[in-house]
């Protein structure tokens, strides 16, 4: 009788959470709060501190692993590929934990998105094989982040690369990108296996290879069509991991316990922000803020960039409650365009700031100009008080030439090395997006020489190597 009573109360307790909550009964963690000015609203559950709390937010507790199995559509190919990347997961545990348990800050969201639009649920495990979950992953072709995007696709999608963010790291502006190219190439291909290919190797290499097949009288699926290793081997690999989710045990492997419900809450930013304040006022380490906001290039986030900060669900509400007893200026640095071209040394004296702190903010190297035009980022003073502008933060880039020789004479006619891109190395055009798509990982193989059994899941390191990606 007890024991019936007990319940009855547990009952009536999760009717007033629900009831209070409005949320809980859907269990749908879709954003219910507009956007400002991106049209690409992110869906991540988001917070606007100034009429809204994080502690408010109510979430809903289940395995998230049984929810991705609930999605797979996606036919396994059962073929000698697909089976050797199996078995080389399976030969290694220690790299598989240490990705899956990267991915458990992320899976939630990219899921959730996945199920909005109604895609197989293989597709959330992509970045295992682009990135292995890691967010600053580079490739030796300049793919960046978690789906790995070059610099003219992420142009293509609207990915904004400057001075200030490098959004191909983004995890909610990337993880829409990639799902509107991936979407975009299965209506063209028809399949998923061929969209895969083709977001790999590039839509138009796909078709060039559909014809070839077509004119010799061969089939033109997957299987059937004649491509580089990296791409024989994509969706083998991507399929590997769907059997590892689907039955680990079967293959030696513990997967990480994940619940159903956000990792993180996405907060507006209001005011310019420094990145140092944020991790202070959040109470998190800084590897943790930085690997959920491995966009931002400099050490403050600008409210005129329509950004927002990712933080763990919990530490969310301690930001909340830190920042509204913040009584000092929350950020430390604004924004200037150089007028002229000049050395460091010559642009710190114009500014008023010190060369070595112009020289280590902006990343500039020693020898080098800055040239007219460029964007750096300054001390804030009593001239130069306010956020950064929208201007400056939508399109601020950083241009450097090399200094003249010292021996140069004046007046003489020495040669200058052409200039380059400094920090928004994201401003400079690569192939057509329609064309290239260059993941990180360029096969299996290659990538278990870069694995270090040493690496710790919570800081991964990546380093260019050459055609993949050094992913711990």
């Amino acid at each position: 009788m007890e024991g019936s009573v007990l319940m009855l109360w547990r009952y009536a307790a999760i009717l007033l959470i629900t009831l209070l909550t409005g949320c809980a009964s859907t269990g749908d963690w879709s954003s219910d709060v507009p956007t400002r000015q991106d049209p690409r609203a992110s869906n991540a559950k988001r917070v606007n501190l100034k009429n809204q709390s994080v502690s408010d937010l109510y979430a809903p507790s289940s395995n998230l692993w049984i929810r991705i199995r609930d999605g797979f559509e996606m036919e396994p190919m059962n073929t000698p590929l697909e089976i050797e990347q199996v078995r080389w997961l399976s030969a290694r545990p220690d790299y598989v934990h240490r990705s899956m348990a990267r991915s458990s800050r992320y899976l939630f969201y990219i899921v959730q998105e996945v199920n909005a639009r109604k895609m197989p649920t293989e597709i959330a495990l992509l970045p295992f094989v682009e990135s292995a979950f890691v967010t600053h992953a580079k490739s030796s072709a300049k793919a960046m982040g978690l789906w790995q995007f070059m610099p003219a696709t992420g142009k293509d999608f609207q990915l904004t690369q400057n001075v200030f963010r490098d959004e191909r790291r983004d995890v909610l502006q990337s993880t829409d990108a990639a799902l509107d190219y991936l979407q975009r190439l299965h209506k063209q291909f028809g399949s998923w296996d061929l969209a895969l290919a083709a977001y790999n190797w590039g839509a138009g290499n796909v078709s060039k290879a559909q014809k070839r097949n077509l004119a010799a009288g061969l089939p033109t699926d997957y299987l059937s069509l004649k491509m580089p290793n990296e791409t024989r081997n994509y969706v083998p690999k991507l399929m590997a991991y769907r059997q590892i989710v689907l039955d680990p045990k079967a293959y030696g492997i513990v997967l990480p316990d994940l619940e159903n419900h956000p990792y993180f809450v996405a907060v507006d930013v209001g005011s310019d922000i420094d990145v140092a304040l944020v991790i202070k006022l959040s109470e998190i380490p800084e590897d943790e803020f930085h690997s959920l906001n491995p966009s931002f290039n400099k050490p403050v986030i600008l409210s005129n960039a329509n950004q927002q900060i990712l933080l763990p669900f919990g530490h969310a509400e301690v930001f909340q409650e830190n920042l509204k007893k913040y009584t000092k200026p929350l950020s430390s640095w604004t924004a200037v365009q150089v007028t002229k071209t000049e050395s460091v040394e010559q642009a710190a004296k114009t500014l008023g700031v010190d060369a070595d702190t112009l020289r280590a903010v902006n990343g500039i190297p020693k020898s080098m100009r800055i040239r007219a035009g460029s964007t750096v980022l300054v001390p804030k003073t009593s001239q130069r008080p306010g956020d950064i502008s929208v201007a400056l933060a939508e399109n601020g880039s950083l241009s450097l030439d090399k200094s003249a020789p010292k021996n140069c004479a004046k007046g003489a006619k020495c040669a200058v090395a052409k200039s380059g891109k400094g920090t928004s190395k994201g401003n400079s055009s690569g192939n057509n997006a329609a064309t290239q798509h260059k993941s990180a990982s360029t096969g299996l193989a290659k990538s278990a020489k870069n694995v270090s059994s040493n690496a710790s899941s919570s800081t991964p390191k990546t380093s260019a190597s050459k055609g993949a990606s050094k992913i711990q």
